[in-house]
């Protein structure tokens, strides 16, 4: 607010330590970047804002970077809080005004699944606020839990083995860095209600207002996962390590395989 100190968020040592050393391990986000950090209001995007802001108010190097909350165009949609929000911590923001809830109306079949579909729809209006405002880097929330839940959904549901990278450069040129992909949940839900933030949750999602399939998936992943880690204390721990050492010769893709002489073999073998 004009004339007023910006107000600063309190954040635990071992989140800074995470968020620090991910995007340090990765080179998510350094000098000279103009980064575009979606937020959306809730617990997770909340988290980042506030810790790219702590981290430019310490870093020893410059970086830009603007939050951009995309509008749906749905009746009585209201993001002034959030803008006061951000306005309140000094954190430049943005709300982006779209038609995603008008076209969905016509596009979307009921009874689908909505959460692709919003998603690629959001997805899309930020790289094109992206573009218009010649942002380099676009972050996004996702965090440990998200990118284990994924993982295990591709696998079962969908027959492949991928998870969520921590940076991937998109079609349309933007690097897409993820810089809580490291940290947990449950982290980022402590962050929120240690500060007390109102966070936004599914209530302003456009499915809630459309005779749409729930998520089923990703919730019963998210269900397992939760009951696994009951029995298992170090589940995400180990889930973590793993996707640190993974062995590309002991699967069923001959591709990924490093042993010369079976490769080889296998090659002369479809040559005959």
């Amino acid at each position: 607010m004009e004339g007023q100190r910006p107000k600063r968020a309190k954040i635990g040592k071992r989140l800074l330590r995470i968020f620090g050393k991910t995007n340090a391990q990765y080179r998510l986000i350094g000098a000279g970047d103009r980064v575009l950090v979606g937020l959306s209001g809730g617990k997770d995007s909340l988290s980042l804002v506030h810790l790219l802001k702590n981290m430019q108010m310490h870093a020893p190097f410059d970086f830009e970077f603007h939050a951009c909350t995309v509008s749906y165009g749905m009746p009585g949609e209201d993001y002034s809080a959030l803008h006061e929000h951000c306005e309140a911590y000094g954190i430049p923001h943005t709300v982006y005004e779209t038609d995603i809830y008008a076209i969905s109306q016509e596009t979307i079949r009921e009874g689908s699944s909505f959460c692709s579909y919003f998603s690629r729809m959001r997805r899309g209006a930020l790289y094109s606020f992206a573009e218009k405002g010649g942002y380099d880097k676009i972050a996004l929330g996702h965090h440990f839990d998200d990118a284990v839940e994924s993982f295990f959904m591709n696998m079962f549901y969908n027959g492949v083995m991928r998870s969520m990278a921590p940076i991937y450069k998109a079609d349309r040129g933007f690097h897409v860095v993820r810089p809580l992909i490291e940290a947990r949940e449950a982290q980022l839900r402590a962050f929120a209600e240690e500060n007390g933030f109102a966070t936004i949750g599914d209530e302003a999602c456009p499915a809630m207002r459309i005779a749409t399939k729930a998520p089923y998936a990703r919730a019963a992943t998210k269900e397992w996962l939760r009951q696994m880690e009951g029995e298992h204390d170090e589940l995400f721990k180990r889930i973590k390590a793993s996707f640190k050492h993974i062995h590309d010769d002991t699967f069923l893709d001959p591709t990924r395989w490093k042993r010369e002489d079976i490769t080889e073999q296998l090659s002369n073998r479809a040559t005959e």
